[in-house]
């Protein structure tokens, strides 16, 4: 008998994601000092958050002239 050649795994392609900016642990003990759980995807959609913030106060300093963002730049 011949042997079945081993069918390969489909590979998912799972959305690289950026890099961290968040301290986990740090973020993690702040959320449950305030009594929430925390989700495994907390972090990374807390960490796309940070990143749109940062665009969002790069293109506000760059419209006023500027390549210094302040901290009135973040807008909350």
């Amino acid at each position: 008998m011949a042997k079945k050649k081993a069918k390969k795994k489909a590979t998912t392609t799972k959305k690289k994601s950026k890099e961290m900016l968040l301290v986990g642990s740090k973020t993690k003990d702040a959320l449950r000092s305030a009594g929430c759980n925390v989700a495994g995807d907390a972090l990374d959609a807390l960490n796309e958050v940070v990143y749109w913030y940062i665009q969002q106060a790069s293109t506000r300093a760059q419209a006023n002239g500027r390549k210094t963002v302040r901290g009135h730049d973040f807008m909350a």
